[in-house]
């Protein structure tokens, strides 16, 4: 029987590592050994920075909304405290972007933080609808909201809001042309 000689596998091997070494510096891209060692690094470089541009995004979106809190006389861990207590749940990219983009929007925010924090939590009369209608205003984005898409006990909340008589006992389809 002849002889297998697997010549054209590893030259196509060497050939594939090479051409992912390409541009790196000295002989990590000219010989095999090296330029297959470097990679090997190279991937465990790029699985633990993916982990990190995750922390170092946060780092930056804290920072913003740190610098605009004390534009605002309010410290970050206050304006953040005061955002759980008010029940109002935004993550801090679009915070970071608020306070960049729309500074009277974010101004508002601090004041509805301020608010919770002065009331101790008993305030808890802001909530997440309302919050996005004032964002919406500030913006110049007036929309209509799609009620179909709420839940009940969103569609009750806006109704208690506009003070239509007798929400309580409603069914959800009268809620929704109620509220048109």
């Amino acid at each position: 029987m002849a002889r297998v000689k697997g010549g054209v596998v590893s030259k196509n091997r060497r050939r594939k590592v090479l051409k992912q070494a390409k541009g790196y510096f000295g002989s990590k891209h000219r010989l095999y050994k090296t330029a297959q060692e470097q990679l090997f690094h190279s991937g465990a470089y790029a699985y633990r920075d993916r982990k990190q541009n995750k922390r170092n995004y946060r780092r930056l979106w804290i920072t913003r909304i740190n610098a605009a809190c004390r534009m605002n006389e309010i410290s970050y861990s206050k304006f953040m405290n005061g955002l759980t207590i008010a029940g109002i749940k935004m993550n801090r990219k679009m915070i970071s972007e608020l306070a960049i983009d729309n500074p009277s929007a974010f101004q508002k925010l601090v004041e509805i933080a301020k608010s919770a924090l002065k009331n101790g939590g008993n305030a808890k009369k802001e909530i997440s609808t309302e919050t996005k209608k004032v964002e919406k205003v500030e913006s110049g984005k007036e929309e209509k909201t799609d009620y179909s898409k709420m839940s009940l006990a969103e569609l009750k909340a806006v109704a208690k809001e506009q003070g239509i008589k007798g929400y309580s006992t409603m069914k959800k389809d009268e809620l929704i042309s109620n509220l048109k």
